[in-house]
C-alpha cells in the first residue's frame, strides 16, 4: 500500500520521527544513570566511554528535534540528497552509541551486581530500534510503500483519515455557519476587505468605524460575533472590550481581537480582557474561517445552554409557586433547608372548621359540573380571606373547610384573626347569593395546644392534630347555619372587643359539656 499523497506522507514521516523521540531520550537517560553507577563503583575505565555514549545520545537527539520542527518545511526537490542526509546523521551517533555499548558489555560481564549490563541492554535494543526507524522514515521521504513502517506505525496512523478531517469541506464542518457579525475598525479599506470577505463565507455583517459607534450598533441590534480592532483612535478596542464584558446584555457575545500588533503582551492582555481568540493582520483566509466558525459554533451552543437554563429556572418558579400553594412558607424554607421530619407542638392555636348545611340533598339535586364550580369559588374566596387575616389554610375535606391560626408561626392574636376570618366567610356567601340559592355554613372554633407537622411524600400535607382539633369539629357539627360558635376556651383568647351570645353547654362526644357562645 503506497503512500497517498505529500501531505500523507508527511504525516507520516512526522508521527515516524516523534515515536523516534522516545528511545532517544531513552538513551541518554541510561547513560546518565550509567555514568553515575559506574562512578559509585569506582569503574573508572568505562566512565571515557560513557561519556561517548553520551554525547553520541544528545547529537541523536538534537538530529530528530530538528527533524521534527523542520519536516514540513522540507523541499520536494531535495527529498532525495535530505534522505541521504538524514540516514549519515542518524546513523552515526546510533552506531557510536551501540558500538561504546557492546564494548562496555564485554567488559561488564564478570561484573556484579548486574545494573550494569541491564541498562546497557536497554540502551542497545533501543538503539536497535532507532536504526529500523531510520530506513523507515528515510523510505517515506521519497515516496515509498507505507509498508516500510514498523507495523505499529502502520496501525498507529491512518494519514489518510488525518487528511480527511483536517481539509474536510466547510459545509462538513459547520453546517449551519451563518453568523451576525459586528466588524469594527476604523480603517475603511480593512472593514471593506473583512466584510466582503465574511459576506462571501455566508455571514451577514455590520461595520461600525469606532468603539463608539460598535457600541451604538450593539445597542441597536443582536450580534453573534464581534470582530474588533485594538488600534482606534476615539475608543481603542480593550476599552470596547471592557465596556462589553462589564453589561449583562453583551457579555456572552463572543470577540476576536484584529490587530497588527503580534507581541505576546499584546495578546495575553486581550484575552486578560475577555476576548475569545486573536489574530493578526494581514489574515490567513483559512485560519480566519476557521476561528469565525469555530467562535460561531461555540456561541450557538452557549446559546442552546441560556434557553435550555431559562426553560429549567421558569419549570423551577412553577415548582415553588405550587409548592408555596400547599405549604406554609416558613415550612418550604425548611424543606429547602434539608430538614426531612417536620413536626412542631404548639401551646396557644386556634382551629376553625366550616361545613356546608345539608350538602348532601344539594348534590344530589344539581349537575356535577355546576356543584363542582360553585363549591370552586366557595372556597376560592374562603382562601383569599385566609390570606387577607393572615390564617393557614389547612385542607378541604369534602364540603368542610379547616383553617389554623398560630401555626406555624405563634401569634397572640391567633383567636382574633381567625373569628374575623369567620365572619367574612359568611358575609362572602351572603354577598355572593342574596336570592336564597347560596351555600349557607355552620362555623366552630376552638383554642388550645396542637401538634403540626408535614406527613407524606405524594401529595403530602401539613396538618395538624390534638384534642382541640376534635373540639372544633364538634362545635362546627353542633353549630348554628349562618353562625361562628366559639368555645369558652377561644372567648378567654380573645383580645379584640366581640359581641358574643351566650349558647349553652354541649355535651360534645369524648369531651363532655362546653360552653360556648356565637359571634354577633
Amino acid at each position: 500500500m503506497s503512500v497517498g499523497n505529500e501531505f500523507q506522507r508527511q504525516a507520516l514521516a512526522t508521527h515516524v520521527a516523534q515515536r523516534m523521540a522516545g528511545p532517544a531520550q531513552a538513551i541518554l537517560g541510561f547513560q546518565e544513570l550509567l555514568l553515575e553507577q559506574a562512578r559509585d563503583l569506582g569503574l573508572t575505565h568505562m566512565l571515557a566511554d560513557l561519556e561517548r555514549i553520551g554525547a553520541a545520545a544528545t547529537q541523536l537527539n538534537g538530529f530528530i528535534d530538528r527533524l521534527i520542527d523542520d519536516k514540513a518545511n522540507c523541499p520536494a526537490e531535495d527529498a532525495a540528497e535530505a534522505d541521504a542526509r538524514l540516514r549519515h546523521d542518524l546513523r552515526t551517533p546510533l552506531n557510536a552509541i551501540i558500538g561504546y555499548s557492546e564494548m562496555i558489555l564485554e567488559e561488564a560481564a564478570e561484573l556484579q551486581p548486574h545494573t550494569l549490563k541491564e541498562d546497557l541492554g536497554v540502551i542497545l535494543a533501543a538503539a536497535a530500534e532507532l536504526l529500523k526507524q531510520v530506513e523507515a522514515i528515510a523510505g517515506l521521504s521519497h515516496g515509498s510503500a507505507i509498508e516500510a513502517l514498523q507495523p505499529r506505525d502502520q496501525a498507529g496512523l491512518d494519514a489518510a483519515e488525518l487528511e480527511r478531517l483536517l481539509f474536510r469541506t466547510e459545509q462538513d464542518a459547520w453546517p449551519d455557519q451563518g453568523g451576525r457579525i459586528l466588524v469594527v475598525d476604523d480603517v475603511a479599506s480593512n472593514r471593506d476587505l473583512l466584510s466582503r470577505r465574511l459576506r462571501r463565507e455566508g455571514h451577514r455583517v455590520v461595520t461600525a468605524d469606532s468603539g463608539l459607534s460598535a457600541l451604538a450598533r450593539l445597542t441597536e441590534q443582536e450580534f453573534d460575533l464581534l470582530l474588533l480592532d485594538i488600534l482606534m483612535p476615539d475608543m481603542n478596542g480593550i476599552e470596547v472590550l471592557s465596556r462589553l464584558k462589564a453589561e449583562d446584555r453583551w457579555r456572552h457575545v463572543p470577540v476576536i481581537m484584529i490587530s497588527g500588533l503580534n507581541e505576546v503582551a499584546a495578546v495575553a492582555r486581550c484575552i486578560e480582557a475577555g476576548a475569545d481568540d486573536y489574530l493578526t493582520k494581514p489574515f490567513n483566509p483559512i485560519l480566519l474561517r476557521a476561528r469565525i466558525n469555530s467562535t460561531l459554533e461555540k456561541k450557538r451552543w452557549l446559546d442552546r445552554e441560556h434557553r435550555y437554563l431559562e426553560r429549567i429556572e421558569t419549570e423551577k418558579r412553577r415548582a415553588d409557586s405550587l409548592i408555596h400553594a400547599i405549604l406554609p412558607d416558613q415550612i418550604v424554607a425548611r424543606l429547602q433547608g434539608g430538614e426531612e421530619i417536620i413536626a412542631d407542638r404548639f401551646d396557644e392555636v386556634s382551629i376553625l372548621f366550616a361545613d356546608i348545611v345539608g350538602f348532601s340533598p344539594i348534590a344530589a339535586r344539581l349537575p356535577p359540573s355546576d356543584l363542582v364550580r360553585r363549591l370552586d369559588r366557595m372556597f376560592s374566596k374562603f382562601d383569599l380571606l385566609t390570606e387577607q387575616h393572615r390564617v393557614e389554610k389547612i385542607k378541604t375535606i369534602g364540603d368542610a373547610y379547616m383553617a389554623a391560626c398560630g401555626i406555624p408561626e405563634p401569634s397572640a392574636d391567633h383567636a382574633d384573626r381567625i373569628v374575623a376570618l369567620a365572619k367574612s366567610m359568611l358575609e362572602s356567601l351572603r354577598d355572593a347569593a342574596p336570592d336564597g340559592e347560596r351555600f349557607r355554613v355552620r362555623i366552630g372554633i376552638h383554642s388550645g395546644p396542637v401538634v403540626a407537622g408535614l406527613i407524606g411524600r405524594l401529595r403530602f400535607v401539613y396538618d395538624v392534630w390534638g384534642e382541640t382539633v376534635n373540639i372544633a369539629s364538634r362545635l362546627e357539627s353542633q353549630g348554628v347555619p349562618d353562625c361562628v360558635q366559639i368555645s369558652e376556651a377561644t372567648r378567654r383568647a380573645l383580645r379584640g372587643r366581640w359581641t358574643l351570645e351566650p349558647r349553652c353547654a354541649l355535651d360534645l362526644k369524648g369531651i363532655g359539656r362546653t360552653e360556648t357562645y356565637l359571634v354577633r
